[in-house]
């Protein structure tokens, strides 16, 4: 069945991943892999498109939350190398070994459970080993009185039969903030990073195929951290200050239309709880954008949406299926007018920071009933509806 798509759609444009893909590989040079992180459907840009786009591009690695996520990619011809970030039950493993992908490991009771596992299905399951070095998360515990311990359990999770240890790696925690004090932290990481693999690899006698730690904030700030292979996450999507200040393309933009117009008299209270009242004749345009769709609510009465004559501001709580804003300086603005709600002219970076968050819960917050249409040279090449109609 055909959406409406005039309704609220997303606009992914192809062409603006593949330019950041190649403006990151000038950076981090011809020698270092760069692994594409598509989980969380590529944060909403649709990870099936922008898998396809990377493999296409050249890319080496891409990265996801879970094993139905990799699988979507695969059954979807997907064939470069999946990391899976997070847990999978260990009763997936077979698929794992079936489809090749590789599995994060991330402490003793995975290995051991990734291992019998294999063991089982008579298979290799290729992993990553993941490294705690401060992120305070996931991984074997490395850092101060745990050193020694921590070297000493991933070398016998290396040496487990059924597991093949292709890569390690780790997480900076606050290599994309500023200040002495965050710099010293992630120099801090990776150091203790390297002094990890160092010690690992002397006790197996051999090296890793893949080292890895550099995230956005990585890639652009600590060239030094590069190791083997970068995993730039917002970056790739053209989000946040690392892009402005690379020049890169934000791949999304967010559009709607005014389904109706109302002229309220001075003294109207808009929308629940009156947050907004008229101070004059006001003339309010309707829009079917609500926080179902992904506006987040705590935007209510403090952004603007991008129409023909400019910005217009939001009026009132931002309600399930609706916003309203201000259309009562534009009188060209009319019912069917195009808004934007975030793009080229209105700013994603500027919305999230007023909504005090960051542009990926945006970009992950649109929702299935928002349809996506994909755009390369100017021409719309898919549309794709997550709705099962």
């Amino acid at each position: 069945m055909e959406s409406t798509l005039r309704r609220t759609w997303a606009e992914i444009n192809l062409d603006s991943i593949a330019y950041n893909y190649k403006k990151i590989r000038e950076k981090i040079g011809p020698n270092v892999k760069f692994l594409g992180v598509v989980k969380a459907d590529a944060y909403g840009h649709g990870s099936i498109q922008v898998s396809q786009l990377l493999e296409e591009l050249g890319a080496d690695y891409l990265a996801v939350s879970s094993a139905d996520e990799a699988l979507e990619l695969r059954v979807n011809g997907i064939k470069m190398p999946i990391l899976i970030l997070g847990h999978t039950p260990k009763e997936q493993v077979g698929r794992l070994i079936e489809y090749d992908i590789t599995q994060a490991i991330t402490c003793k009771a995975k290995a051991d459970e990734y291992s019998a596992e294999a063991v089982k299905c008579g298979g290799t399951l290729k992993v990553h080993i993941k490294v705690d070095t401060g992120m305070s998360r996931l991984g074997y515990l490395c850092y101060d009185n745990y050193f020694g311990t921590g070297v000493e359990g991933i070398v016998e999770a290396c040496k487990l039969p059924g597991l093949s240890a292709e890569g390690i790696f780790t997480h900076f925690a606050v290599a994309d903030e500023h200040g002495d004090q965050c710099d010293e932290y992630t120099k801090k990481q990776f150091d203790l990073f390297t002094r990890v693999i160092e010690s690992v690899e002397k006790e197996l006698g051999h090296k890793f195929a893949i080292r890895h730690c550099a995230n956005t904030g990585a890639t652009v700030r600590f060239p030094d951290t590069y190791l083997d292979m970068v995993r730039p996450g917002l970056l790739l999507y053209g989000y946040g200050e690392f892009a402005h200040e690379m020049g890169l393309k934000p791949a999304m933009t967010m559009k709607t239309t005014v389904s109706t117009i109302k002229i309220y008299p001075e003294g109207t209270a808009i929308s629940y709880g009156g947050m907004f009242v008229t101070d004059k004749t006001t003339r309010i345009g309707v829009l079917p954008y609500g926080y179902a769709d992904g506006f987040l609510r705590s935007l209510s009465n403090k952004c603007s949406l991008y129409t023909k004559e400019g910005p217009a501001k939001l009026r009132g709580k931002i309600c399930m299926d609706m916003c309203m804003i201000d259309i009562t300086d534009m009188p060209t603005v009319d019912v069917g007018s195009e808004v934007e709600i975030f793009g080229e002219k209105n700013s994603i970076d500027e919305l999230a920071e007023l909504a005090g968050t960051i542009p990926y819960e945006l970009t992950c917050a649109v929702s299935k009933r928002v349809p996506r249409i994909y755009l390369r040279d100017g021409n719309v090449v898919e549309k794709e509806l997550m709705l099962r109609m």
